[in-house]
């Protein structure tokens, strides 16, 4: 975090994250969930308050959403599912990275929202999303379980919005600039004619 760019996103609350670094959040069983558009630090901020927690002896696990849920759904057998599961909602803090960069069907939602529900006020979980919760019908269509699972997810959770432009979109521009000019610096001049 001492290399976080705090000047880049045009929308960010530095003491609310800041607090979260006291990891109080984990004895208060509460949820953080990091809403971003893409490149703007949320999974770097995330991974960090996740190291900081198992640094300070918690019980940690970082995942991304479409593996997590992958390998949920490959579980050969129900047994299977219910051990993952059951390893999931046990460890202190979950971090389940990019949820909203894919869709998926009923069957991902459904897990997502056993996951959710399973940990609800008893575990505290950190979610990175691209997507506003009014969008996640977008990323989970036809799922019933959704209003339910973010109903579950924002109760008790601290909300950090992140708003700008993509710090990478940003340096390729920078970078195609610089090498324009460069260009243009070896191209022999022409004299005017008069």
């Amino acid at each position: 975090m001492a290399e976080f760019d705090w000047s880049w996103p045009e929308t960010i609350d530095r003491q609310q994250v800041e607090d979260l670094f006291s990891l109080s959040f984990l004895l208060q069983k509460e949820n953080v969930i990091l809403l971003a558009t893409n490149d703007l630090g949320k999974s770097m901020i995330a991974q960090n308050l996740a190291f900081s927690a198992l640094m300070a002896g918690h019980n940690t696990r970082c995942v991304k959403a479409s593996k997590m849920l992958d390998e949920l759904l490959e579980c050969e057998s129900t047994a299977g599912r219910k051990r993952r599961m059951k390893k999931l909602c046990r460890v202190e803090l979950l971090l389940i990275d990019e949820v909203g960069y894919m869709s998926y069907d009923t069957r991902y939602a459904d897990l997502l929202y056993e996951v959710i529900s399973e940990r609800y006020q008893k575990q505290s979980t950190i979610i990175t999303t691209n997507k506003a919760f009014t969008e996640w019908g977008e990323i989970f269509p036809s799922a019933s379980c959704v209003v339910t699972m973010v109903d579950r997810l924002t109760h008790n959770a601290e909300l950090i919005r992140i708003e700008g432009e993509s710090y990478r979109q940003n340096e390729a521009k920078e970078k195609a600039k610089a090498k324009e000019l460069a260009r243009a610096a070896k191209r022999p001049k022409v004299a005017a004619k008069r």
